[in-house]
């Protein structure tokens, strides 16, 4: 039983140890797509984070027979493929529902007050020529009585309201799945949301429904001065569209910690904008949430071994 790990830097410093127990354990820290092939060739098992599993992959690689994602999204991965051959799927759904969230409000909470940007305003010698005892250079914020609008209230999504609500915003969303939304939270249409919302956030997964959700279209119906959150998935955005928007300043701000091409080129059209922060997608990195992650992935590859799948995903 080969396990074959495909982006173990990923996890930085998280232990694979507790897999060797379940097979033989091939580790690898980073897979470039041309080598996708040639890493899973022979593995029973496929430990990814973003590696694409493709119907030429499957093809390519028949002793398949798990997909192990150490993420909660699956859009690298053809399901209708993987379905279609038997191979079993499987992700770790709740790991980060706190680390992400408590990121989400660390984003809002920069555009609110720009804390590095003042912070350095007192190291450089800025506050020391005040001639006043404050000093501030950018709008500060206050969330109170705004309006928060959430698209996507699965576990990550509920929280951030929940968050929302303490800072004293209301809080409108889409339905899930369900029709609900979760308790506190008032039900609203696609347009009510980009028209009422002061700050957009994000928390849907990827797929070809919504892709570029955010194009020109649905930019040109947000409100004015609103803000744009994104810490689920790149694709969710039409990075050009978003680049017009911003250049006119609708939105006002957009902070993202997502992009569609990971690692980015150095000359991305979202780069330099001075209203559009970019994290380098570490929203999950808390050390509590890749430990978490870890034991997860490991119980979902013990219960397939044992012939008790859990945690599917399917197309």
């Amino acid at each position: 039983m080969n396990i074959v790990v495909t982006e173990a830097l990923t996890m930085a410093e998280i232990s694979f140890d507790p897999l060797r127990a379940l097979g033989n354990l091939i580790i690898h820290d980073s897979t470039p797509p041309d080598l996708v092939v040639n890493r899973l060739e022979g593995a029973s098992i496929a430990v990814i984070n973003k590696a694409r599993i493709t119907q030429a992959v499957l093809d390519q690689c028949p002793s398949l027979k798990m997909v192990a994602l150490t993420a909660t999204g699956h859009d690298c991965v053809d399901k209708k493929a993987t379905g279609g051959r038997g191979v079993f799927v499987a992700n770790v759904p709740e790991y980060g529902t706190h680390t992400v969230s408590q990121f989400t409000w660390a984003l809002i909470l920069e555009l609110a007050h720009r804390v590095g940007n003042h912070g350095a305003l007192s190291q450089t010698g800025a506050w020391s020529k005040s001639r006043v005892f404050c000093l501030w250079n950018t709008p500060q914020v206050e969330l109170a009585g705004k309006t928060l609008g959430l698209v996507g209230v699965g576990k990550i999504g509920t929280q951030v309201a929940r968050i929302g609500a303490a800072f004293g915003l209301k809080v409108i969303a889409l339905p899930g799945p369900s029709g609900r939304v979760p308790q506190g939270v008032i039900s609203a249409s696609w347009d009510q949301l980009l028209s009422q919302a002061d700050i957009i956030s994000l928390h849907c997964p990827l797929n070809e429904s919504n892709r570029h959700l955010i194009n020109r279209d649905t930019l040109s119906k947000m409100k004015s001065g609103s803000w744009l959150i994104n810490t689920a998935r790149g694709g969710l955005i039409d990075d050009l569209a978003l680049r017009v928007a911003l250049l006119e300043g609708k939105p006002a701000q957009a902070a993202l910690d997502v992009l569609v091409t990971e690692p980015p080129p150095a000359d991305h059209p979202l780069f330099g904008l001075p209203n559009c922060l970019i994290t380098p997608h570490m929203a999950w990195t808390t050390h509590e949430a890749r430990q978490r992650l870890m034991d997860e992935t490991v119980e979902n590859i013990q219960a397939f071994l044992q012939g008790k799948p859990r945690n599917l995903v399917g197309s």
